[in-house]
Order: C-alpha cells, then sequence, then structure tokens
C-alpha cells in the first residue's frame, strides 16, 4: 500500500499536468476534484466559490465537485467552511460533531478539512473542502499538500 505523502507526492504531479496550460477555472477546478477524490477515496471534495452578492455582502456557493449532493449556500463565518473563508486559514476538524456550528450537509461526515483558496492579490476566491466518513483522518500531511495543491490554481483567479 502507498503511503499517504507518497500518494499526495504523485498528486501534486498529476494535477501540475493536467493544469498546465488550461485557463478554464471551472475546467481546473473539476479536474483537481475528480485527481484528490479517485487517488485518495475521500467522501466528499468540491470548492466553494465566492461570489459577490452586492452592498458588501458574499457567500460561498457550490462549485465542481465529487461525492454525494451537498449545500449549495454558505454565509461568511457560518460552518467549517465559512470560518476557513474568514480566518483566511486551513482547518482541520478531527470531529465535525465538535465544530460549533458545523453545517450538516450529510449525517455521514465525520471529520473534514477546509483549505482557502487565494488570487494573486491576496483575496480568498474559493475555499477546496474535503470531508471523510472516518474521524481524524486528516493531519499536517494533508493540510500541506492541500495547500500546495490549491496555490496551483491561484493565477486562475
Amino acid at each position: 500500500m502507498i503511503e499517504k505523502e507518497e500518494k499526495y507526492r504523485l498528486l501534486t504531479k498529476q494535477i501540475s499536468g493536467l493544469i498546465e496550460g488550461e485557463t478554464d477555472l471551472v475546467a481546473v477546478m473539476a479536474n483537481v476534484c475528480a485527481a484528490i477524490h479517485e487517488t485518495m477515496g475521500f467522501f466528499w471534495t468540491g470548492f466553494y466559490r465566492v461570489r459577490e452578492l452586492g452592498q458588501g455582502k458574499s457567500e460561498l456557493v457550490l462549485g465542481p465537485f465529487q461525492g454525494p449532493v451537498a449545500c449549495m449556500h454558505i454565509g461568511y463565518g457560518r460552518g467549517v467552511c465559512g470560518t476557513a473563508w474568514r480566518q483566511r486559514e486551513t482547518i482541520v476538524v478531527p470531529d465535525v460533531e465538535q465544530f460549533p456550528g458545523h453545517i450538516a450537509c450529510s449525517s455521514l461526515s465525520r471529520s473534514e478539512i477546509v483549505v482557502p483558496v487565494f488570487s494573486e492579490n491576496g483575496e480568498v476566491q474559493a475555499v477546496l473542502d474535503i470531508d471523510s466518513k472516518e474521524l481524524a483522518t486528516f493531519d499536517n500531511t494533508d493540510r500541506q499538500y492541500l495547500e500546495t495543491i490549491c496555490r496551483t490554481i491561484t493565477p486562475l483567479f
């Protein structure tokens, strides 16, 4: 069995090759999700994009993903995704039941990691949200590699 870190090393190379020269953001997000989901075997893997609503308000709206149906709109600071957006940092949740304000899109989700995706000017443009059916799935290895993967799509924003 391939170790997690080796899977991520190979995945990172695969994603770089997949998206090289591609300029369509949705296509890139879709293939990044599919590559992560297939390689790592997570329960749910997807992006939520920041959408401006006007009058200084914005929300996260569902983007490309792999897995069962999901919540379509998430407010700033709500749930793990909205909190990662507000705090501008990756959040690892070993047990979603213990996260205050967790939004349960699926009762099968037990642990979660959310990684903000920044534009080149430093604004959060999206978050990568990954759920697992197992408790405490995500660790610093996941954080490190997923943040690296998210940086590869920064130029598209």
